[in-house]
C-alpha cells in the first residue's frame, strides 16, 4: 500500500499511505496446453514469429503488477521511450487495476480505502496530464490547517515561518533547541546508520521528535520511528546534514547549487499548485490507474497470475501465467517486478536464492482504514473554524493514549465527498506498533476509532457514526527499517552478478511509500529499462 496520508507540512518527503496487495497469491503451474507461445530468436537480434496462425512478437518489456507503480512505468515507456519499448505488457493477478488504490462511491459519499492523496509534484502532474486527467485534478486548500493531538487538544502545526514563534505545539525551549540543532549546534553523527528517532532527537531535540516526527511516521509509514532508517525513509532530509554539515547548511548548499544550474523550462501543460497542498481527482484516486489502463488498452492483462520466470539462453525471459483462458507463456526482452517484495521473493527463488532471501526480509505491518460519517452538529464547537470543520486532518502521537494513527477530514479536503449535512472522516489504525488489529472484528475497529474521536473531535453524546467502509490490509506499507537500503542493494546485486540483466525491481519498497514517490520511481525505472533495451537491434 502507498502512504496513508500526505502531511507534507512537516517538510519531510512527500507522503500518502501505500499498501501492498493483501491477497496477492502466487499461482502454480498446472498441466494445461499453452494458449499463446511467443518465441525469441538466437542472438541479440530478435524477430517476430508466427503463433497459431497469427503474428506475435516478443515483448520489449513485461511489467508484473498493475498497481500504480507498474502502470506508471508502462505509461512512462509509452510516452517517453516508445522508440525502444513499443511493445509493453502489464499483467495483473487481480481482476482490476490500481493495486491498493481503492476508491468507493455510494449514497452520496466518495472515499478512499487505500492511499488517500498525493503531493502534486511535477512527475505526478505529468502522469495525470499524459493520462488525460488535467481537468479532473482537485487540490486541497494550501492554507487549511493540520493538527497534532497533544495533551488532549488538537493543536495546529506551523505551515509557514511566521507561525513558528506563536504555535503552541512546542515550548519555547523546544523551539530554541530545534533551531540551534538545525544550524549545527548538536552532537555529531554517530558513525552508524541512524534510526529516524536517533537522527531527529540528535539534530532537533526531543520535542520535535515526540510532537511532530513520531506522529508523522505513524501517518505516513504506520511505522516505528525507533526502527525506521532515516537515510532510507527520509533520505532528502538525511542528505542535508550529510552534504552541508547541518540541516540548514545542507539547505543553503542546495539553494546555491540550484542558482548555479537553473532548472530546465517547466512543462507548460502542467498546472501550478499554490503552496503546500495535496491532490486527488474529481472521482478519486482510482481515476489515474483506470485512465492509464484505458490508454494502454489490450496490453493490460487482468486475472493473470504469474507462476514462474525463467531465463532464456539468448538473454530474454519466459514468464508463465495462469489465466482465465488457461496457461500462457510470454517471452520478453526485459521484466519489471512491481509486486510486493515477499511475492517477488517467492518468484525469484529458483533464479537467485540470495536475491530472494534479501527481499523476504522486508516487513509489511497491518493497517485498517475505517471510513465513517457524522452529522455536522456532532463536531465539537472548539474544533470549528467559521462554523465549519476545516483542515487536512489530524495525527495522534503514540504517547497520547489514542489507538487511531490519524484522521483525514475527507469532506473538508476535497469537494463533493459527502452530502451537505455530513462530515466524512477517513481513519487509519494499526501499523508496526499495533499489529493486534488483525484479531479485531470490523465492529471493534469502528468502536476503537469512534471512542478515540470522542476524546478530541466529536461530541461525547453524539449519535453513532454512519459506517461506510472498513478495509483491513494484512500486509500494508513496507517498512524502510535500518538496513533497508543494504538489503535492496543486495537483492539487485545478486540478480546482476548471476547474469539476470534486464530483470528490474520496482514498486513502493524500492522507490518510497508515498504515491508521488511511486510515480517518480516509475519514471526512474522506465529510464533504466530504456537504457537496457537500447542495446538491441530490431529487425
Amino acid at each position: 500500500m502507498t502512504a496513508l496520508t500526505d502531511f507534507s507540512f512537516l517538510r519531510f518527503s512527500p507522503s500518502i499511505l501505500p499498501f501492498s496487495k493483501p491477497n496477492h497469491q502466487v499461482s502454480l503451474l498446472i498441466n494445461k496446453p499453452f494458449k499463446l507461445r511467443c518465441s525469441i530468436a538466437e542472438g541479440p537480434t530478435i524477430s517476430s514469429s508466427k503463433i497459431d496462425g497469427g503474428v506475435s512478437s516478443i515483448a520489449d518489456c513485461v511489467i508484473v503488477g498493475g498497481g500504480i507503480s507498474g502502470l506508471c512505468i508502462a505509461q512512462a515507456l509509452a510516452t517517453k521511450h516508445r522508440d525502444v519499448a513499443s511493445n509493453v505488457i502489464v499483467t495483473e493477478a487481480r481482476d482490476r487495476v490500481g493495486g491498493n488504490i481503492t476508491t468507493v462511491e455510494r449514497d452520496g459519499y466518495l472515499w478512499e480505502e487505500g492511499p488517500n492523496s498525493f503531493q502534486p509534484s511535477d512527475p505526478i502532474l505529468t502522469m495525470a496530464v499524459d493520462s488525460g486527467l488535467k481537468d479532473d485534478l482537485v487540490l486541497g486548500d494550501p492554507n487549511a490547517p493540520r493538527f497534532v493531538l497533544w495533551e488532549g487538544k488538537l493543536r495546529p502545526v506551523p505551515s509557514k515561518p511566521t507561525d513558528l514563534p506563536v504555535f503552541n505545539l512546542m515550548s519555547l525551549g523546544g523551539k530554541i533547541r530545534a533551531g540551534l540543532g538545525a544550524m549545527g549546534i548538536r552532537p555529531p553523527p554517530p558513525g552508524h546508520e541512524e534510526s529516524v528517532e536517533e537522527f531527529v532527537r540528535r539534530n532537533l531535540g526531543a520535542e520535535v521528535f515526540e510532537r511532530l516526527i513520531e506522529p508523522f511516521c505513524s501517518g505516513v509509514y504506520a511505522g516505528d520511528p525507533s526502527k525506521l532508517s532515516m537515510k532510507a525513509a527520509f533520505g532528502r532530509v538525511w542528505k542535508l546534514e550529510e552534504t552541508g554539515g547541518s540541516i540548514i547548511g545542507g539547505t543553503l548548499k542546495i539553494i546555491q547549487e540550484r542558482n548555479k544550474t537553473p532548472k530546465p523550462p517547466r512543462d507548460p501543460r502542467l498546472p501550478k499548485p499554490k503552496g503546500q497542498t495535496v491532490g486527488s481527482f474529481r472521482k478519486g484516486l482510482a481515476m489515474l490507474p483506470e485512465a492509464i489502463a484505458t490508454s494502454l488498452g489490450g496490453n493490460v492483462k487482468l486475472s493473470w497470475k504469474l507462476s514462474s520466470i525463467t531465463k532464456l539462453h539468448n538473454g530474454g525471459y519466459s514468464l508463465t501465467y495462469e489465466t482465465p483462458e488457461g496457461m500462457v507463456s510470454l517471452q520478453s526482452r526485459s521484466v519489471v517486478l512491481t509486486i510486493p517484495s515477499h511475492i517477488a521473493s517467492n518468484l525469484l527463488h529458483p533464479l537467485s536464492a540470495a536475491a530472494a532471501d534479501a527481499l523476504s526480509q522486508f516487513y509489511y505491518p497491518p493497517v485498517a482504514s475505517v471510513t465513517i460519517s457524522y452529522p455536522k452538529e456532532a463536531i465539537r464547537k472548539e474544533c470549528l473554524i467559521d462554523g465549519e470543520l476545516k483542515g487536512f486532518g489530524q495525527l495522534h502521537p503514540r504517547s497520547q493514549g489514542i489507538e487511531t494513527l490519524g484522521t483525514i477530514y475527507s469532506s473538508s479536503l476535497f469537494p463533493n465527498r459527502a452530502p451537505a449535512d455530513g462530515v466524512l472522516l477517513l481513519n487509519y489504525i494499526g501499523g508496526a506498533t499495533n499489529p493486534g488489529i488483525l484479531s479485531k472484528t470490523e465492529g471493534e475497529l469502528v468502536e476503537a476509532v469512534d471512542r478515540d474521536l470522542r476524546k478530541m473531535l466529536i461530541n461525547p453524546n453524539a449519535k453513532d457514526p454512519l459506517v461506510l467502509g472498513v478495509r483491513v490490509w494484512p500486509q500494508a506499507i513496507p517498512q524502510f527499517l535500518v538496513g533497508h537500503l543494504d538489503l535492496l542493494d543486495a537483492a539487485k546485486a545478486a540478480l546482476r552478478d548471476t547474469g539476470f540483466n534486464g530483470l528490474f525491481l520496482g514498486g513502493n519498497y524500492v522507490s518510497g511509500v508515498a504515491l508521488g514517490r511511486c510515480v517518480e520511481g516509475a519514471y526512474e525505472v522506465a529510464a533504466e529499462v530504456k537504457d537496457f533495451l537500447s542495446q538491441y537491434v530490431y529487425n
